[in-house]
């Protein structure tokens, strides 16, 4: 349940505060098929290593990624995949906008055109 304190909102607000970056996204994104290293997620993403290495830090300060050191190289995996369940959530709500905002446009093209 959403507590609408200040105090119960702030963490919420932080979560989605990690989520708003594009960079981190991207790497989501990279690490949703399963585990991969820095070398791998840059490849993926076309980040530098200086930005993959910030992102992945703050995803694991936030508890959405570990960090998981396998000999000589570190992985990363998704903690809770559930975090793809909010980002398709939320890209579902959008699609439904776009398509509404789609829908007023050609009625407005339509008007203009009688």
């Amino acid at each position: 349940m959403l507590k609408t304190s200040p105090n119960g909102l702030g963490p919420i607000a932080d979560y989605f505060k990690v989520l708003s970056e594009v960079s981190r996204l991207q790497v989501l994104c990279c690490l949703k098929p399963g585990s991969k290293n820095v070398t791998e997620i840059m490849e993926e993403t076309g980040l530098g290593q200086a930005n993959v290495s910030k992102h992945l830090k703050i995803l694991a300060q936030a508890g959405i990624v570990k960090r998981e050191p396998q000999g000589v190289s570190v992985y990363y995996e998704i903690v809770d995949p559930l975090i793809f369940e909010i980002c398709e959530l939320v890209c579902d709500r959008l699609s439904i906008q776009l398509e509404q905002q789609s829908q007023q446009l050609k009625q407005l093209e339509a008007l203009r055109s009688s």
